[in-house]
């Protein structure tokens, strides 16, 4: 294979190498990749450079940010081979969609606050997606965001045309209301009900965030975090006492928990 090894490499370079990845004499797995093959690996790299943005770590966020354009260039080499379109056409795409949406830059809209320039992107992207009503604006949000990330852009999106809840209150109401209907549906609900209700809570929930300017997400992700926390140090505490947590009963258990929370 005619290739030059270089003491640094640019974007030209990833472009071409991946492409030398997928000739016939290139890398067998790499061959044989598809969209739907490497999706998965694309959602993995992105929270992979999540990670590392929330670590403030700037050299893992180098690298991961090095794994998330190589999927980018990746699938835009497999349309190429097909002769449907190339990174260069990525990028002019990307290119003309900011130019666009930012015409109090590149043209002669006035947009000095960032509420104003927010009406405006969305203004222009229901006008460039052809959406006529906020429905289709609603179920134009992609379906494979993290449900709680999609409940929220959901529930703005409504709120932007006034469907909303007055206030905080208003909407933690809401939440006492559906947690009442879970119980009747746990009680004498099917799997069907159960299930329907726990997910209305879990939406009601996300609005209470949003009132509070809390993101849905990250809270949960940092409970998550602070849950095993406690549960590593409540183990710890366990195994010093020469227990296993299986073996002990749930009031032990709780004692020991409360234990690490302090």
């Amino acid at each position: 294979m005619d290739f030059e090894f270089k003491e640094r490499y640019n974007f030209d370079d990833l472009r071409e190498i991946v492409k030398c990845l997928r000739q016939p004499d290139g890398c067998p797995w790499d061959k044989e990749q598809t969209h739907k093959s490497i999706r998965q690996d694309f959602i993995e790299e992105t929270y992979e450079v999540i990670e590392a943005i929330d670590n403030e770590d700037n050299s893992l966020l180098r690298e991961e940010l090095g794994d998330v354009l190589l999927q980018v260039v990746f699938h835009a080499c497999i349309e190429e081979e097909k002769g449907v379109f190339d990174i260069d056409d990525v990028a002019n795409d990307i290119c003309q969609k900011l130019i666009i949406r930012h015409p109090h830059v590149f043209g002669n809209v006035d947009a000095d606050t960032t509420d104003k320039v927010l009406d405006n992107w969305d203004k222009i992207k229901m006008q460039t997606k052809s959406q006529k009503t906020q429905s289709q604006s609603i179920d134009s949000i992609a379906r494979s965001l993290p449900s709680m990330m999609r409940a929220s852009k959901i529930q703005k999106k409504a709120a932007k045309v006034g469907f909303d809840f007055a206030d905080f209150d208003s909407a933690l109401s809401k939440v006492y209301e559906e947690l009442d209907e879970v119980k009747e549906a746990v009680a004498n609900g099917t799997e069907d009900q159960r299930a329907e209700e726990i997910g209305d809570l879990l939406f009601s929930v996300v609005n209470v965030t949003r009132f509070a300017r809390v993101d849905s997400e990250k809270a949960l992700y940092d409970a998550c975090e602070k849950f095993i926390k406690r549960f590593t140090a409540m183990e710890d505490t366990a195994l010093k006492q020469g227990r296993e947590l299986s073996q002990l009963s749930a009031d032990e258990l709780d004692a020991l928990w409360n234990e690490a929370k302090k």
